[in-house]
């Protein structure tokens, strides 16, 4: 059996961290003298407010946010300041992870508000600290792609429950990439993998490796006939640069 090559360069598909701020990849980039890339593979743009009131959703019908992406988080507070809606103190807010949760203190003062979060990073574990809050009223501001796994657990579960999208995913233009080599590959959703073939058709994974985090961003890399070499979160490695650094540990040994 063939020994998979060296890594020695990575391409994220996420935008580079603002001026200051930490990578998650940066001690990995360190350890290992890695040459790592930001590169986001899609672009989103605004529903405005004014359409969202249009579709009548009313965000003060409900008593609790749900928040699967910073994305989400960025537009639905772009969308409570264009429609000038005072949020009440007692809206909570149900956040995929404790990285999402965070993240709210750039709009929200966390000690006056409600902010949940499971302790890993698994949807599960996320599904099942919505069901021990099963009175509240749930709105979900999400992309116009978004996976099924959220809005099928509220309606199995007959909970209050609305999704309205704030938010539209687009492929962004990678054309310069084109004759460009990396050996791993790191997308973090299936509008990632969509990003690549709408710019390049008739990509070939070859001695390319592709970290996946997420079930559906693997399935659709799957989908494509590609191989995910290095899927988190699993249970060993329950975050997308643990997975990586321990596959890095094996074939740069």
């Amino acid at each position: 059996m063939t020994k998979e090559a060296k890594v020695k360069t990575i391409l994220v598909s996420q935008n580079k961290p603002e001026p200051g701020k930490k990578s998650i990849f940066d001690d990995i980039v360190a350890k290992y003298k890695l040459k790592l890339d930001f590169r986001s593979f899609i672009q989103v743009d605004a529903v405005p407010g004014k359409d969202i009131r249009r579709k009548k959703v009313n965000i003060l019908n409900h008593t609790a946010i749900i928040f699967n992406s910073k994305n989400a988080v960025d537009h639905f507070f772009r969308v409570v300041e264009e429609l000038r809606i005072e949020i009440p103190q007692d809206m909570k807010y149900f956040c995929l992870t404790e990285g999402i949760g965070l993240y709210i203190q750039k709009y929200i003062f966390l000690r006056k508000r409600k902010v949940f979060y499971p302790k890993t990073n698994l949807e599960t574990d996320f599904l099942n600290l919505v069901l021990n809050h099963k009175t509240e009223k749930y709105l979900f501001p999400c992309s116009d792609i978004r996976k099924s796994t959220i809005p099928d657990f509220f309606k199995k579960h007959k909970l209050a429950f609305e999704e309205a999208t704030f938010y539209k995913t687009v492929s962004a233009d990678l054309s310069d990439l084109e004759n460009v080599f990396y050996d791993i590959i790191v997308f973090f959703s299936p509008a990632d993998i969509k990003s690549l073939f709408d710019n390049f058709p008739k990509f070939k994974q070859n001695n390319t490796r592709l970290a996946a985090f997420g079930e559906s961003t693997q399935r659709a890399i799957a989908e494509h006939k590609l191989k995910c070499n290095i899927p988190a979160p699993t249970k060993d490695n329950p975050s997308i640069v643990k997975a990586i650094e321990e596959y890095i540990k094996k074939v740069n040994a």
